[in-house]
């Protein structure tokens, strides 16, 4: 096995041979095994064990048994020690999924602090196998049929082409020790179900399973491919990017396509948009409907669908020292003191300065604003003057305010407040540019 894996990595990851490694080691045979072949093919690595808490003593001895390793394979090994259980029930999540969130967050620090290459872990054959069937049990579309990637940005997985059966006989034939979870032999888990009952009745049933599998999974591949391609080719058609990095999708044109659930299915999966059903509801709603994804939002404006990635909101207040030029945070604005207004533009103000009581500072709009628009009578609540002015609920969202204490100077790139005009008797002018 040692050679084949060798030959593997020489073809399909050269790249690991000048790489500072991660490995991903819980003590059990797969990863034990993958730190073993690591150290026999010469390279640097690290092991990573995160101790989830879950089994009491047993893995406070799985924490102890990897760092052993660790000593005995002349490596440097990470452990962390997690309260799964207080996670998962916080962030309402399955014990399985807690610990992969927790793991996989971990690791990502790991490799920035340390300056690491690549994450490993040790899936292989049999893992890929159990994935497809449980996603086929519980309804999936090509991406959960088309098994386990070798490569997921930074991580690798190169035990993949191995069976379980292979990796325990190299153990074996190595005299290498491991952990063993019980919990692993435990038929009460839906995974473990597939392991133990359906599995060896596909190897009974198909002595040549793994082979007739692999087929499967390379047509299935290629049916990806070609979906991906399609979908390449409409996405080039239907989204234009907004000035503001948004991006913009036509419901007309949407509407035209031939198979439209599909088709949507394909463009919005990678931000995270997979429920149908609020795709469909969003297409028919009202303008100022949306949908929010772990990572994006979808706003259905007017005739269009706009997708954002989310920014948390923030109710920082950013001072304006004194006598500065210029600032590039929040948001990039320059300072002059001038005699008289140059252009006007809304990207301009020109403000009287000795109306100014406070220092001046930059904040998000909130709830009960108001102002006094120049050009108008009388004040106005700024959630009226937004829909008045027909922003969308992104534009609304990203509008910054210039304010004097507790009054509103300037909607920055927009509107200023008519109590900071210039006027004839304008002794000291401000002009504040946006600078775009």
């Amino acid at each position: 096995m040692l050679k084949r894996f060798q030959k593997h990595l020489d073809k399909n990851f050269p790249c690991l041979y000048k790489s500072k490694l991660l490995i991903a080691c819980s003590g059990g045979l797969d990863s034990t095994v993958l730190a073993h072949l690591f150290q026999k093919s010469n390279f640097n690595f690290s092991l990573a064990h995160c101790n989830f808490t879950l089994r009491a003593k047993e893995s406070d001895k799985d924490e102890s048994f990897v760092k052993n390793l660790g000593s005995f394979l002349n490596c440097n090994v990470y452990s962390i020690k997690f309260k799964t259980n207080e996670y998962a029930n916080e962030n309402k999540l399955s014990i399985q999924m807690a610990a992969r969130e927790l793991r996989y967050s971990w690791f990502e620090k790991i490799v920035k602090k340390h300056k690491l290459n690549y994450t490993l872990t040790a899936h292989h054959k049999d893992d890929v196998l159990e994935t497809f069937l449980i996603n086929f049990t519980r309804g999936t579309g090509l991406d959960g049929l088309t098994g386990i990637p070798e490569v997921n940005g930074h991580v690798i997985r190169p035990l993949l082409p191995f069976t379980r059966k292979e990796i325990q006989d190299y153990a074996e034939k190595n005299k290498i020790l491991w952990r063993e979870d019980v919990s692993n032999s435990s038929i009460k888990y839906f995974r473990n179900k597939i392991r133990h009952q359906i599995v060896p009745l596909l190897k009974e049933l198909n002595p040549n399973f793994f082979k007739s599998f692999d087929n499967t999974l390379n047509n299935l591949q290629d049916s990806k491919t070609l979906v991906q391609e399609r979908i390449d080719e409409l996405n080039k058609k239907l989204i234009s990017k907004n000035k503001d990095g948004t991006l913009s999708i036509s419901i007309p044109e949407i509407l035209n396509l031939k198979d439209i659930k599909a088709n949507i299915y394909e463009i919005l999966k990678p931000f995270g948009f997979i429920n149908w059903k609020d795709i469909n509801s969003i297409l028919k709603a009202q303008t100022g409907k949306q949908l929010i994804s772990k990572s994006h939002r979808l706003l259905k404006n007017r005739d269009e669908l706009i997708i954002s990635s989310i920014e948390k909101v923030t109710d920082t207040i950013y001072e304006i020292p004194e006598k500065a030029k210029s600032i590039s945070k929040p948001i990039p604005l320059k300072f002059k003191n001038v005699e008289e207004p140059e252009k006007f533009s809304n990207n301009k103000a020109y403000i009287d300065k000795e109306k100014l009581n406070h220092t001046l500072h930059v904040r998000k709009w909130k709830k009960g604003d108001y102002f006094y628009p120049i050009g108008m009578n009388g004040k106005k609540k700024l959630s009226n003057f937004f829909k008045d002015s027909k922003m969308s609920l992104l534009e609304k969202e990203a509008t910054w305010l210039l304010c004097d204490g507790d009054h509103i100077v300037w909607i920055i790139g927009n509107r200023m407040d008519n109590r900071y005009k210039i006027t004839s008797k304008t002794i000291s002018i401000l002009e504040i540019t946006l600078v775009i």
